[in-house]
């Protein structure tokens, strides 16, 4: 009887490490495509930005595996977005995940108007009042994302 026991375990045990230990998958396989966090900094507060595009590729082993996505526009994205109230002048820092190579662009209600300067991933928002449409351009590696965030000067 302990026998038979000892036997029914075994096989237990040996069908459970079957069904969860064999996967086509490396164990330390990273997600794909991969979540990035970003956030808009302020005050010591952080906001966080809207995902946009985004596009990434990988190798899995002679293929290359691409993921490509469409959005809407900053511009159109920017009507459902909460304005980060900040003061004329005011520096905004971009913090995204993983430290990417960052472009940041203003928009307008028509379209992408121009790059916008970034120092220590900072920017500047303008001394006029109003609201400001910018969009992040996230590059790594193996891809990039689109952010979006809007300030309003107030």
């Amino acid at each position: 009887m302990l026998r038979s026991l000892k036997l029914v375990s075994m096989i237990v045990i040996a069908s459970v490490t079957l069904l969860f230990g064999c996967s086509d998958k490396p164990v330390d396989q990273a997600e794909f495509p991969p979540e990035k966090t970003a956030f808009a900094a302020v005050n010591g507060s952080e906001y966080p930005m809207e995902k946009g595009n985004f596009r990434w590729t990988r190798k899995k082993g002679i293929e290359t595996e691409s993921v490509t996505t469409d959005h809407a526009s900053p511009n159109q994205m920017a009507e459902y977005l909460k304005p980060i109230p900040v003061k004329p002048d005011q520096r905004v820092k971009v913090k995204i995940e993983d430290n990417p190579v960052m472009k940041v662009y203003l928009w307008n209600e028509t379209g992408k108007e121009r790059e916008i300067k970034m120092e220590d991933n900072q920017i500047t928002v303008p001394s006029e009042k109003g609201k400001y449409i910018y969009e992040v351009l996230a590059q790594w590696k193996n891809g990039e994302i689109s952010f979006t965030f809007v300030a309003e000067v107030q």
